[in-house]
């Protein structure tokens, strides 16, 4: 791209918030429920907390949920693959973001990354985020923050039929079918998604640990080609006014097809890779008054991951060895299947919301976690477990004194793990209003993490370019952090302006560190003679620190954004070579990170509404301490939508587009690091129309329950 067209495009996303004058307000404050677990107006919430509403999806028209996190914010990092997506916020990784729908945790690990592709673009109603650590609420794995996907509900007496329909280049296919009915206390809400891609190469270079010279036709792919399915169903009775039952499940199934070329160590593919989900659930809502609210959930899922051969081979099977150090090899014909990791999770929660006297709001709750992993050919003695416990408890406190306003919330933790007994874990917030504009928030958070049991017990052999040894480590302590923040927001007449630093120190942080092979078990070195051995090791501590600033604006029929986010991160590992600690920086950090939209909304007449926006993003090189470093990139999007017709209850939409409009394209060879995966520019084009014949009825369970604690707040709006 041209210097001179990118000093145009960023003038014009710099420029144009700060030109306009009046903008009209939504009549419908925006809640919120993450932050704090209890629904407060996102001013108001004592948490800082990231919105990307409804109307944002849809001028967007993301393809994923990557697609629209990465385009909507400027702190997440993604660099997809086969194993997952490979997220990152405020320098941490996967394993480090808690992700919700409906505030239940996700559960479909793919090499220890979370399949996002579980979540159904057309199917969200918005995403909140909330930043640093939320252990005190919701246990493990919220160090580095919570996404929360609120999904759509159907609420209207009646008949809901949906369908959405999306195609894009290198043959990428989304499709959305909803039908859901409401009648009387009855309701039932049944979605499917179907996503699929050809994939693409953007290089045919290789470069290979095993070889000097890189391999120049090298057939593998930059993103493979890939087929999945969910299945999902939601069931609702009222059994009176105060009582409410629910219960659900979802299949999902994933194949990711591998190509096969004629280098044996390189890109010979003799298995694609093949997932078979499933989940249940089932709860219960309780209102004993108008403003208390007692829910019950029990949730079932599991995650298992095959290899699904596509040539005769030969395999070291563990199971079949019955424990022996001697593996000797079996033959896999094509369309059989050999079981990489069952994992499965249930999970028992009893939560309360209750109204106290003089302006408190207690959050309060208990919880049981067991996770069981079965994976033969990966982790030492084939099947593990784990268990979790806990209680925690939060209060808010508000109060107002003329126009300016004080809320407070401060709540702990006490978890009781299998493996690592007691851990306590605090956090406060505070949120002070000076009058309308100026809101200022402060947090202090700590953080908990036990090792999963694929850290603990990891044995796994992977080809790539090479033998790979990977290796758990039964010496492995819980992580714990510290997380603090403190923002500024400035929001008047349209223009909201937020400004946050934070600072995120993680003790005995737990990753993958390459050690010399005579460390290794030496019966694995014999077996397998691997050019390089990683094991998950704690590092002696890690920091992380940053600055996120958002600006946003409207002015009548058009909106502006700018966000950019700057992060620093270290850690201290042990160098096994030279027997001393050294600093590195945390894999996959960029220091900085932006993105950038203007949108039009207007509409014509009763029957035709145009939205049209332009979208930038961009980073800087992401760091690594293997194979390479991630180039720096920026990314520019053209997204318009159509709504036509002028029936309340029939709607129908188009969406088109352009992705990558300057033709970008990382072209590393394979085997070292991406700064991004795209292919280059591609096209949308999505249909979506959507019957609802039903009326609208009063929902007791799904409105506002702290209505009496933000009453004040409402009148203000």
């Amino acid at each position: 791209m041209k210097t001179r067209e990118l000093l145009l495009i960023g003038a014009l996303c710099l420029s144009m918030p700060l030109a306009a004058q009046s903008y009209l307000l939504d009549t419908i404050p925006e809640t919120v429920i993450t932050a704090t677990g209890t629904t407060h107006l996102l001013k108001d919430a004592p948490v800082q907390t990231e919105v990307i509403s409804r109307q944002m999806l849809q001028d967007y028209a993301g393809r994923s949920l990557e697609d629209i996190l990465s385009g909507l914010t400027a702190s997440f990092a993604f660099n997809e693959d086969d194993m997952g997506s490979h997220m990152q916020l405020g320098g941490l990784g996967n394993n480090y973001i808690l992700v919700l729908i409906d505030g239940k945790r996700i559960h479909g690990d793919v090499g220890g990354e979370n399949d996002l592709a579980l979540i159904d673009p057309q199917n969200i109603e918005k995403i909140e985020i909330v930043k640093g650590a939320s252990s005190a609420l919701y246990g493990s794995d919220a160090i580095a923050g919570v996404i929360n996907i609120i999904t759509r509900k159907h609420k209207e007496e009646g008949l809901l039929l949906e369908n959405s329909t999306r195609g894009g280049s290198y043959f990428d296919l989304r499709q959305h079918n909803a039908i859901g009915v409401k009648y009387g206390r009855f309701s039932s809400l049944t979605n499917f998604q179907l996503q699929h891609s050809d994939g693409w190469q953007n290089t045919s270079v290789e470069h290979t640990a095993a070889t000097q010279e890189p391999v120049t036709d090298s057939r593998n792919k930059t993103v493979n080609k890939h087929t999945n399915a969910q299945v999902a169903e939601q069931l609702t009775f009222a059994a009176g006014d105060r009582l409410e039952f629910y219960a659900g499940g979802t299949i999902y199934g994933k194949r990711i097809y591998r190509p096969s070329g004629k280098y044996a160590q390189f890109d010979v593919h003799t298995y694609d890779l093949q997932y078979r989900n499933a989940s249940a659930s089932a709860g219960a809502k309780w209102k004993p008054n108008d403003t208390d609210v007692v829910t019950f959930d029990l949730d079932w899922n599991r995650h298992a991951y095959q290899y699904y051969y596509t040539a005769t081979t030969l395999v070291m099977d563990y199971e079949k060895s019955k424990g022996t150090i001697y593996y000797p090899y079996y033959p896999y014909l094509p369309g059989q299947t050999e079981l990489q990791s069952d994992q499965r999770r249930t999970m028992a929660s009893l939560k309360g919301i209750f109204h106290l006297p003089a302006g408190n709001l207690l959050n309060a709750g208990a919880e049981f976690r067991h996770d069981w992993l079965r994976a033969p050919n990966r982790v030492e003695g084939g099947t593990v477990s784990d268990w979790t416990a806990a209680v925690y408890a939060q209060d808010e406190f508000k109060t107002e004194f003329g126009r300016n306003m004080l809320h407070l919330a401060g709540g702990a933790r006490l978890t009781m793990n299998g493996n690592f007994g007691l851990k306590f874990t605090p956090k406060v917030s505070a949120m002070i209003g000076l009058g309308i504009p100026w809101r200022i928030r402060a947090s202090w958070s700590q953080g908990f993490k036990t090792p999963t049991p694929k850290e603990l017990h990891y044995r796994y052999v992977r080809q790539m370019s090479g033998t790979y040894l990977y290796l758990g480590n039964l010496n492995l302590r819980p992580q714990t952090s510290n997380y603090f923040s403190l923002g500024g927001e400035y929001t008047y007449a349209g223009l909201s302006i937020n400004v946050t630093g934070y600072l995120n120190l993680v003790k005995d942080m737990i990753t993958l560190v390459t050690i010399p092979n005579y460390q290794a078990p030496p019966e694995y070195i014999v077996q397998y003679d691997p050019v390089k051995t990683r094991q998950y090791q704690n590092v002696d501590d890690a920091r992380t620190m940053g600055i996120d600033v958002s600006v946003r604006y409207g002015l009548r029929d058009w909106a502006f954004g700018l966000a950019y986010s700057w992060l620093d991160t270290d850690a201290n590992q042990y160098d096994s070579t030279h027997d001393r600690m050294k600093k590195v920086i945390i894999d996959g950090t960029a220091h900085h990170k932006g993105n950038c939209f203007v949108t039009w909304n207007h509409r014509f007449s009763p029957a035709y509404k145009l939205s049209a926006g332009i979208y930038g993003r961009m980073s800087s090189t992401r760091y690594y301490q293997d194979d390479g470093n991630g180039k720096p990139y920026q990314i520019w999007r053209i997204s318009t939508s159509h709504d036509l017709g002028r029936s309340q209850k029939t709607k129908w939409r188009i969406e088109a587009g352009v992705d990558n409009i300057f033709n970008y394209v990382d072209r590393t060879p394979h085997g070292l690091h991406l700064g991004t995966t795209t292919p280059g520019t591609t096209f949308f084009l999505g249909f979506t129309v959507r019957f609802n014949h039903g009326r609208k009825v009063n929902d007791k369970f799904n409105h506002t329950i702290n209505n009496n604690y933000n009453s004040r707040s409402n009148e203000e709006n």
